[in-house]
């Protein structure tokens, strides 16, 4: 069942963050990675950590919604985690009648966003659904934003949610797309994955760490081109489209309808 969330007015509540040690042991039977209640515990931590430019990309997304939101419109958190995004835009929003409506298909992960929305305040109203994001309807859409969201979905699936979002989006609307990229030239994918892993083992991750959660990854999370990315949004109906960020194998595109 959906959960609605109103938020009043922006806070700046600190929440109690979990150090991720999910990997720092020797795992016999590494599985394959999943949003679990394990996951969840740690995920500000283990994101924050993992993610170069993750606080910029989550803040601009607040920017963006101040700038593209629309009136009578919504916006869409797609794959909305912990609800970071979600914040972000609610706090920036100022036009009337605008809602949000975040969707994950994690039930660990959704219940505990509730609990972090229920603590922050806002006058845009939010709505908290736990469904697959492609069953869930897409309408009347002035933003939507998929950050490290498209990268854990089916490559089969991504062309049909990308033509379902232009076309629920209004004109004027924007879609942000963040994701884990690879790169054509094998020499550059090589580079830009060890300078990732030098960024983990700076924010204190171990070999151990790294090589385990790369392993559990694998065949879950998969990376495209900016190139793919492109041609996909291109097939779509976007024109104006471009990368606003990028930090090593990790990318932030921003397309216009």
């Amino acid at each position: 069942m959906p959960h609605l969330h109103t938020l009043r007015h922006p806070t700046h509540r600190k929440h109690t963050v979990n150090h991720d040690k999910l990997f720092s042991r020797p795992l016999a039977d590494i599985a394959g990675f999943k949003f679990d209640a394990d996951v969840v515990a740690v995920f500000p931590d283990m994101i924050q950590r993992s993610v170069p430019g993750y606080e910029t990309i989550i803040a601009m997304t607040g920017t963006l919604a101040g700038r593209y939101a629309q009136p009578q419109s919504t916006c869409y958190d797609l794959g909305c985690s912990l609800g970071a995004s979600t914040l972000a835009m609610a706090q920036h929003i100022q036009v009337p009648d605008c809602s949000i409506v975040a969707i994950d298909n994690a039930p660990a992960m959704i219940e505990h966003c509730a609990t972090i929305l229920a603590h922050e305040q806002s006058d845009t109203a939010v709505e908290l659904i736990c469904a697959d994001l492609l069953d869930s309807p897409i309408n009347n859409a002035s933003m939507v934003v998929l950050n490290f969201t498209l990268q854990f979905l089916s490559p089969e699936a991504r062309s049909a949610l990308m033509q379902r979002i232009y076309d629920a989006l209004l004109p004027g609307g924007i879609l942000i797309l963040s994701e884990k990229i690879a790169f054509a030239d094998a020499h550059l994918n090589q580079l830009m994955i060890e300078l990732h892993h030098s960024f983990k083992r700076a924010n204190g991750y171990s070999e151990l760490e790294v090589a385990q959660k790369r392993s559990a990854l694998e065949n879950v999370l998969i990376p495209e081109t900016l190139d793919q990315h492109r041609q996909r949004l291109n097939s779509v109906g976007f024109n104006s489209i471009d990368i606003w960020f990028q930090c090593f194998n990790f990318a932030s595109l921003l397309a216009i309808k």
